[in-house]
């Protein structure tokens, strides 16, 4: 199937015939005969992006792979898109978005559009309370967001229901081959990257796709330089730690992480234990909490209840526990959603803790 058909309308009956065919499982569709996209940076760890100055390298890239979007301005359309599996053809400005992955729905309202349908992410609400906070304009459409079950197993007929016009979905742990062939298949689709690492990556593609590339390079420069402006307070700048328990695992997070990359943009250094860039995360057992240690730590537990940190036997042992400098945060922005307004408000958090 070439590009131009995919991103040419269905009719509802065409779709549903062609899920049928294919079965309504993902893993049931073919390989996508996408042509192979643009080379990328490499995997966790690596320095994708150009230095921020003399001796500095970043982790998180803030730049799309060379070759990767549309090279259009804002606003025209139609428009070709590079993404990770290829390359897709949107005829006019999508309307009527679909978002499966999270961190999506963040990075598409930071923009000013609210998806008709979106997934739900492991842990967190179709829309999470903080971009119902985010947006108070946007109550009545956000209300009205359709579910369109997990992340890595949408509901194919509800979403077809919705006739969108643009689908997006990231590749983090899905097999985007056969995902973006049975996607294709109701709308044009575009694949971002995935993981706390790549979300900048992820947000200029995805506008790019929506036709407002340009909006969202603006706010990330305004990001990076309220953040800057953040470590520019400090001679000697003070360490920040994350920790994360979900059901019984605990994990301390690095550079690499979507918190870590907020710390990475204000120049907070981490603990030496933390410093890995080869991984999202580690995990820790409960003997080694104090690892978790920091100048800062900033901490949560899956559904909210700081309990389950606070009372474990050696929580009251570790260092900066025992000073005081131990914030409990909003789980979903912190380490659930990797997108723009999340970044926001993690960087609202280390501009209020650290102010005290």
């Amino acid at each position: 199937m070439s590009h131009d058909q995919l991103s040419r309308p269905r009719s509802r009956r065409s779709v549903l015939v062609l899920l049928g065919a294919g079965g309504l499982t993902l893993a049931s569709c073919s390989p996508a005969e996408d042509p192979a996209p643009a080379a990328a940076p490499s995997v966790a760890g690596s320095s994708a992006a150009a230095p921020a100055g003399a001796g500095t390298v970043r982790v998180t890239p803030r730049e799309l792979p060379a070759g990767w979007g549309s090279g259009e301005v804002d606003g025209v359309f139609p428009r070709t898109v590079t993404h990770a599996r290829g390359r897709t053809t949107i005829d006019r400005a999508p309307a009527r978005v679909t978002v499966i992955s999270t961190g999506q729905m963040d990075a598409a309202l930071t923009v000013g559009l609210v998806p008709v349908g979106s997934t739900a992410g492991d842990g967190a609400g179709t829309v999470p309370a903080y971009l119902e906070e985010a947006f108070p304009a946007s109550a009545a459409a956000l209300e009205a967001v359709v579910e369109l079950g997990g992340r890595t197993e949408p509901n194919l007929e509800a979403l077809a229901a919705l006739a969108p016009d643009l689908i997006l979905v990231n590749a983090a742990g899905q097999d985007t081959g056969q995902l973006h062939t049975t996607l294709s298949a109701i709308a044009p689709t575009v694949v971002t990257r995935g993981t706390g690492l790549y979300w900048k990556q992820d947000f200029q593609l995805l506008a790019d796709a929506l036709g407002r590339r340009e909006q969202a390079q603006d706010w990330l420069a305004g990001h990076h330089e309220r953040a800057a402006a953040l470590g520019s307070r400090f001679t000697d700048a003070p360490t920040v730690s994350f920790l994360r328990k979900n059901g019984d695992r605990v994990r301390v997070f690095g550079v690499a992480s979507f918190s870590g990359s907020v710390a990475e943009d204000a120049g907070l250094p981490r603990p030496q234990v933390q410093s890995f860039t080869d991984d999202t995360s580690r995990d820790i057992s409960l003997e080694e909490l104090p690892l978790a240690d920091g100048d800062y730590l900033f901490y949560s537990a899956q559904g909210g209840d700081e309990a389950e940190f606070t009372s474990l036997p050696l929580w009251p042992t570790i260092p900066v526990v025992g000073a005081g400098r131990a914030v409990e945060v909003d789980d979903d922005t912190f380490y659930l959603n990797a997108g723009p307004t999340a970044a926001r408000r993690v960087l609202d958090q280390l501009e209020t803790t650290l102010a005290t």
